[in-house]
């Protein structure tokens, strides 16, 4: 008999079973016949209720060897009338007082038998040598691994960051080029639903989900789901998602406190007095935007409550950056009076600062915000139009979400060196395990250590002719 860690099945008289434990573990054996079909729990008792009378029969026995010591255990039979199955159950606990070797938990399998390699949220860095600790997964897991990433125009991250350092992660761990596939929905929910339905069909067994939206993204993975699919949410939660779905993203109320302190050492900076601040938001069907907004809304809150700042008003949010400069324009129109503004990305900052420039807004007079550590947003703050960025080194991020596919399709449960905190769910009225990484906030002074030293930018791309003295300056070469 196979399949019981430490045992083996010999022939005993009258061809009866008889099976040999050699483990100094209490057990619980139940033995059921045909005999073959034998249970070992440690430390459980598997025995039926009600229990059948039962005889001796000496023909039937269990071989049971511990630590070399042998010892032939007498087996009971129902008596006759009792049933046709006989039941013999045996809790041998006396045999591990017998044994003066201590024993420890075997270490995690994968479901082909080998050892779990453990990885830990920080473990990341830029040259991705983390995920060379991963090469069993990769060689001993099954399916492909299909990544649906939304759209090239809200944030030029998608196409310049994510997909080829998700492409780096999965081939440096040792993953054939044909087990995982990358997809951009190009802004279309319709689309992405094809292809996650294309991927399943293809043989996925894990679907990585940058949703347009909760709804659509809701409906994938509920599709994945009832497939046997395993899903992750990349970057942004779904809503009302799949339920044993795994959350990889940066911790975005974090990433909300930076920008609310960016914007308040801003306006020091930059001497705005009386600071008469329009709050900008993300679309408000990401619950990416939702945290960012509680944490810049919670720390501007006691400038607002003492007074010292005056909040103008919080507008219907999008990633899209023509509505937001259009419903800045429409803002700024209606109250002249602003002159500090939160913008909760890069690329809507952009189109903020475009329309400011038109209205011949001077340099260091008019703080702006931004996440992403994009192009436009650090030539930005170079010129002197933007306060910071939040740099959410998205090889982390890339490298964690490539990680947790690995672990899932080698068919074992993320480890918590890696699941690191939860997210909870609104729609589902859940806590979703969370793999939270740590963003930074990047201005003049430490821009050059980070985004232009890890290699997410070039010095040759930022600093066009425009910024070449303001490069100098921040000692970018």
């Amino acid at each position: 008999m196979s399949g019981v860690a430490g045992t083996s099945v010999q022939r005993g008289p009258r061809d009866i079973e008889s099976l040999v434990v050699k483990s100094p573990v209490s057990s619980v054996l139940t033995y059921r016949r045909p005999l073959v079909r034998t249970a070992v729990a440690s430390g459980v008792d598997l025995r039926p209720a009600p229990t059948p009378r039962f005889r001796p029969d000496p023909a039937r026995s269990l071989a049971v060897e511990t630590n070399g010591r042998k010892e032939m255990l007498n087996m009971r039979v129902p008596a006759r009338g009792a049933g046709t199955a006989f039941i013999a159950t045996l809790a041998i606990t006396a045999l591990a007082a017998c044994s003066s070797t201590s024993t420890s938990p075997s270490p995690s399998a994968t479901s082909s038998g080998g050892a779990v390699p453990q990885i830990s949220a920080d473990a990341f860095t830029a040259d991705f040598s983390a995920m060379k600790q991963l090469t069993s997964l990769a060689s001993q897991g099954k399916g492909m691994v299909g990544v649906l990433l939304p759209d090239t125009t809200t944030s030029a991250r998608y196409v310049t960051f994510d997909a080829p350092y998700l492409k780096k992660a999965f081939e440096t761990a040792g993953l054939d080029s044909s087990k995982f596939k990358i997809d951009n929905a190009q802004g279309s929910a319709s689309t992405m639903q094809t292809q996650a339905e294309a991927d399943i069909t293809a043989g996925a067994s894990v679907l990585l989900v940058d949703a347009l939206d909760s709804g659509s993204g809701a409906a994938i993975e509920a599709a994945a789901s009832a497939r046997g699919v395993k899903v992750i949410d990349y970057d942004r939660l779904v809503k009302g998602g799949a339920k044993d779905r795994t959350y990889v993203s940066f911790d975005n109320v974090k990433v909300g406190q930076l920008i609310g302190q960016g914007e308040i050492t801003c306006i020091a900076d930059w001497k705005v007095t009386k600071p008469n601040i329009l709050i900008m938001d993300g679309d408000p069907t990401d619950n990416n935007a939702k945290l960012f907004a509680e944490g810049y809304n919670g720390v501007l809150k006691t400038h607002f409550d003492n007074g010292e700042y005056v909040n103008v008003g919080e507008p219907a949010g999008t990633w899209t950056p023509s509505v937001a400069q259009t419903t800045f324009a429409q803002q700024y129109t209606a109250h002249p009076n602003i002159n500090a503004v939160v913008t909760p990305n890069d690329d809507n900052a952009n189109a903020v600062i475009a329309y400011l420039q038109s209205k011949q807004i001077p340099a260091k007079t008019f703080p702006t915000t931004g996440q992403d550590a994009s192009l436009s947003g650090l030539q930005n703050i170079l010129k002197g139009f933007q306060c910071g960025t939040v740099y959410k080194p998205i090889y982390f991020e890339a490298q964690a979400a490539a990680a947790a596919a690995l672990y899932l399709r080698a068919g074992v449960t993320v480890p918590s060196t890696l699941v690191n905190g939860k997210t909870t769910d609104d729609t589902a009225k859940s806590d979703v395990g969370s793999v939270l990484l740590t963003p930074l906030w990047v201005t003049t002074k430490n821009m050059a250590d980070t985004v232009v030293k890890d290699g997410a930018v070039t010095s040759s791309s930022l600093c066009i002719s425009q910024v070449k003295d303001a490069c100098t300056a921040a000692g970018i070469q």
